[in-house]
């Protein structure tokens, strides 16, 4: 059985660093087994098909074909089409009438233990505010991201897992791209 999957990558082609060509990563799937390989804008976001096992084994084997082409460690997250959509329906900001425009997601590499997440500082960043809802994190941010203090350096620190961000018409058009 082949599924669709959306793969997403932290950290390449931000200001000028970490520059990887979208052409290359998709190359990178494509060589690794995938099929129908897409990618959306250039920071690293790519729509896959794939099987089961062989989406479970992409992280490890995209992050090392990087490694050895380029010379950079980039963690991979990865999701299903399904579960893309149910982070699209889940998100609690939306249902309360935020913005989209000041609305991301931060998609963890794994489940985060429910006594870290309770740990976390709700009044970190006023007036800012976060979600965690599984292996993803929810975001506003009125003020814009880029004055947040709800970064992924925080949230790895304080969860202990890798996470990537995307803002909110990002995630919607990778569920489009995904079906």
């Amino acid at each position: 059985m082949v599924d669709l999957h959306v793969a997403l990558l932290r950290g390449i082609n931000l200001g000028g660093k970490n520059r990887l060509p979208m052409k290359d990563l998709a190359a990178m799937f494509e060589g690794a087994g995938c099929r129908s390989v897409g990618t959306y804008i250039q920071s690293g976001n790519v729509v896959f098909e794939a099987s089961p096992a062989l989406a479970r084994r992409i992280p490890t084997l995209v992050e090392k074909a990087i490694l050895e082409r380029f010379g950079y460690r980039i963690p991979i997250v990865t999701r299903t089409g399904g579960e893309l959509r149910k982070v699209v329906r889940g998100n609690p900001f939306l249902r309360r009438g935020a913005d989209a425009g000041t609305l991301h997601v931060a998609f963890l590499a794994g489940a985060p233990a429910a006594g870290k997440v309770k740990a976390l500082d709700p009044n970190r960043s006023p007036p800012d505010a976060f979600a965690v809802r599984g292996r993803e994190i929810y975001l506003h941010c009125p003020n814009g991201f880029a004055r947040t203090k709800l970064t992924n350096a925080y949230f790895d620190s304080k969860l202990g897992t890798t996470s990537t961000v995307r803002n909110w018409k990002t995630v919607e058009a990778l569920l489009e791209l995904a079906g």
